[in-house]
This record gives C-alpha cells, sequence and structure tokens, in this order.
C-alpha cells in the first residue's frame, strides 16, 4: 500500500489509488459476510462477530498501523450483508479494551446483556470498533458476547466471542486487503452415548 498522507486536521489523504483500493476491500469484505451467512444458515436475530485489524489489511503488523478509512471500508462491505439479512453485528474491539464488543442496544436486550461504560478509539479499541461505534444508531458496548458465525480479520482473536461448538469455515474469499481472514460457523453441543441419535 502506498505511504499514507495525513491532512492538517489528522484525517487520511486519499488519492485515486487509495480509494481504488478502499473499494476493493468493501468489495471483497462483502463477498466474505454473503458467503459466510450462507454456509453459517444464519437467520434474523443472529449475531456476526467481526474482528479485523485494519493494520493487517494494508499490509502491517496488527496493532501498528490503525487506518480509519480502512476500518470503514471492511465496515461497509460487512454492515450491508447482515443489515439486508436482520443479523447483528458485534465488533470486537482491540486488547486495550479487554477485547469488550460493540453492537446495538438492541442486540443486548435481546439476549439480556448488560452494558458496559466505554467508548472505543482507534489506539484504545480499533478502528473498526471505533467506525461500528460512530455508525451504529444506538451503540453499546459489552464485556462478552456468544455469537453464531465470526469473521477474524487478521488475527484478532474472536473466539472468545464465539457459541460452543465453534465449526472452521474455509471462504473462497482468503483474504480482505493483506489480511488473512479467518471464520467460523457454530453448532449445537452433541450430547448422549452410543444410542444417541443425531438429525
Amino acid at each position: 500500500m502506498e505511504n499514507l498522507k495525513y491532512n492538517a486536521d489528522g484525517t487520511v489523504e486519499l488519492s485515486a489509488k487509495m480509494e481504488s483500493m478502499l473499494a476493493g476491500i468493501t468489495a471483497e469484505a462483502r463477498a466474505a459476510t454473503e458467503e459466510l451467512v450462507e454456509i453459517a444458515g444464519l437467520s434474523a436475530g443472529d449475531i456476526f462477530v467481526v474482528g479485523c485489524s485494519t493494520s493487517e489489511v494494508i499490509g502491517n503488523q496488527i496493532g501498528k498501523a490503525s487506518v480509519l478509512p480502512v476500518a470503514q471500508a471492511v465496515f461497509d462491505g460487512i454492515y450491508v450483508v447482515l443489515r439486508s439479512h436482520g443479523i447483528y453485528i458485534a465488533a470486537q474491539c482491540c486488547e486495550h479494551l479487554n477485547r469488550a464488543i460493540i453492537t446495538e442496544a438492541e442486540c443486548a436486550r435481546a439476549y439480556r446483556l448488560d452494558p458496559v461504560c466505554v467508548r472505543p478509539a482507534p489506539k484504545a479499541g480499533g478502528s473498526f470498533a471505533t467506525v461500528t461505534y460512530n455508525t451504529m444508531e444506538h451503540p453499546v458496548a459489552l464485556e462478552s458476547i456468544r455469537g453464531h458465525a465470526g469473521m477474524d480479520i487478521g488475527g484478532t482473536l474472536i473466539g472468545m466471542h464465539l457459541k460452543e461448538v465453534a465449526v472452521p469455515v474455509r471462504l473462497k474469499t482468503a483474504r480482505i486487503g493483506e489480511a488473512r481472514i479467518i471464520c467460523a460457523r457454530t453448532r449445537p453441543k452433541y450430547i448422549g452415548g452410543p444410542r444417541a441419535i443425531y438429525e
């Protein structure tokens, strides 16, 4: 990726080349999300966990180059798909907020989860969680959640926020930008002994 240039107000100056790159990132995020939603069999009211390192998306080391426009590009690709299916997004913050979750207040109410008081920022929560918080109508932060499926963009370790049992899913879209993505769906536990019957 080209070197970033910043405006006087601290925002990133977007060249034509970078705008084209961001459009590609959005398209990759959308394709990956559509595929995972279908494979996981998600439906309205389910929870889709996303962890995203914008540093990794642009080819840097996680935590070293958080970029809001890149986060916005990824978010735009994912959120449009989830909203069209009525699925809740749960954006994982970085380790500086103990990997808290940002989601809609409606989701917290539906699953009877207690919000906590924090607002993510690029250096304390991460760019993706910040964009999610700033875009939602009624965002809340949660300490944890139990998602039905998830997408880890760049090695952010989302497993702590997935329901049991997590099942790895390999997608046709293997990367978003330069970041590898690892996805999972979940299924109910199998219980019983040798006489148990599973559908």
